[in-house]
């Protein structure tokens, strides 16, 4: 059963961002181009109360995602008396903080399946910029709830950060974490050629990038986890960026505005490179082309439901350029290219991403 989140007196903090004009009458009225600082700081007061707002869970609420979470909880508290409800913070995973890795940060809940036949499992990524979140902020989303629900095994990941490893790096933290899980396949009574991503914004890059790279998998290794496959055979993107190769996003989304970047050298720091020199360097180009989700993307590659949450046009904000549509057209045009499946949607209603996810894991999905 597809169980809602219990309804709570979320009054207050929809007074403010009613006030600020964040909110509009009519569901399908434009955003505003641009934030005012009242209205970012509201919007901010607004995700710490109410974390569950940031549906694609990159640590940011957009006013898309705070009228899709008013109009969530009206039509929750109207049923209220006929729905059944999930426990106060969501299901207790069935092993918590679990080591798949050396750093601190290399750590993954796992929901076991009921039933006795080994299960899929939906590997869920949080967003954050890769310099924030965690995997707590799925405990209570709708996606985790529905995915056990309906039979699936279920794990929450966190990884490293920028500010302890570069990019190439910190996408290999995730596909650590699935080839462990792949290894307590038999332990964890998982299918272990069933295996799916869901992630918002830095989460989703990487769910990307986990389902369109060649596998991971050393057979000749004498870990035996990195015996075991790195890739999905489905992922469900919100938010997500088409490529870690950051050069590449002018030729489709443009340049960023100075304001926008956390540094001058910003692009150069995501590799943990010291300098542009050592970028366009052929070791630069090598990580570039490792991080390129686009180039990667090929026949036999696991299908993508995608959830835009951007209007078009201009890019009027760090976050609209990090999650515009044009990163969504380009994965869109690229699959085409190659023949994989991928659905593009800007409805943001995730019971439409479960029942994809529920069609490909019982369906077997693909990969290469």
């Amino acid at each position: 059963m597809y169980r809602l989140p219990r309804p709570l007196d979320a009054a207050p903090i929809f007074a403010m961002l009613l006030m600020a004009g964040v909110l509009h009458a009519q569901e399908a009225s434009p955003p505003p181009a641009d934030h005012t600082p009242e209205v970012d700081a509201r919007l901010r007061e607004g995700l710490k109360r109410f974390p569950q707002a940031d549906t694609d869970k990159d640590g940011v609420l957009t006013i898309q995602e705070a009228r899709a979470f008013l109009a969530q909880r009206m039509g929750s508290a109207k049923q209220a008396a006929n729905t059944s409800v999930g426990n106060n913070g969501g299901p207790t995973p069935t092993l918590a903080d679990v080591a798949y890795g050396p750093h601190e940060r290399n750590r993954l809940d796992f929901w076991k399946a009921k039933g006795e036949n080994p299960a899929p499992l939906v590997v869920f990524i949080h967003g954050g910029g890769f310099v924030g979140g965690d995997k707590s902020k799925w405990r209570d989303s709708r996606a985790l709830a529905a995915m056990l629900d309906g039979g699936f095994a279920c794990a929450a990941i966190n990884y490293r950060f920028r500010d302890a490893a570069p990019i190439q790096d910190i996408l290999r933290d995730s596909a650590r974490a699935v080839q462990f899980m792949r290894s307590k396949a038999s332990e964890w009574n998982i299918n272990k050629t069933r295996v799916a991503g869901w992630g918002g914004s830095a989460g989703a890059g990487t769910s990307l990038w986990l389902a369109s790279r060649d596998d991971l998998a050393d057979p000749k290794s004498e870990d035996p986890i990195c015996r075991e496959s790195s890739r999905l055979q489905a992922a469900v993107l919100q938010a997500t960026q088409a490529t870690y190769n950051l050069p590449r996003w002018e030729s489709f989304v443009g340049p960023p505005k100075p304001e926008w970047l956390k540094s001058p050298n910003e692009l150069v720091e995501f590799y943990h490179f010291k300098s542009r020199e050592e970028l366009d360097s052929p070791q630069g180009h090598a990580i570039l082309d490792d991080c390129d989700m686009l180039r990667w993307i090929g026949p036999g590659d696991a299908p993508l439901f995608i959830m835009v949450n951007q209007p078009d046009g201009e890019p009027q904000s760090r976050g609209h350029w990090l999650h515009h549509p044009k990163h969504a057209e380009e994965i869109k045009k690229a699959c085409d290219g190659a023949c994989v499946k991928c659905s593009v949607t800007r409805k943001g209603d995730d019971r439409e991403a479960v029942k994809f996810l529920m069609a490909q894991l019982n369906g077997g999905g693909q990969g290469k």
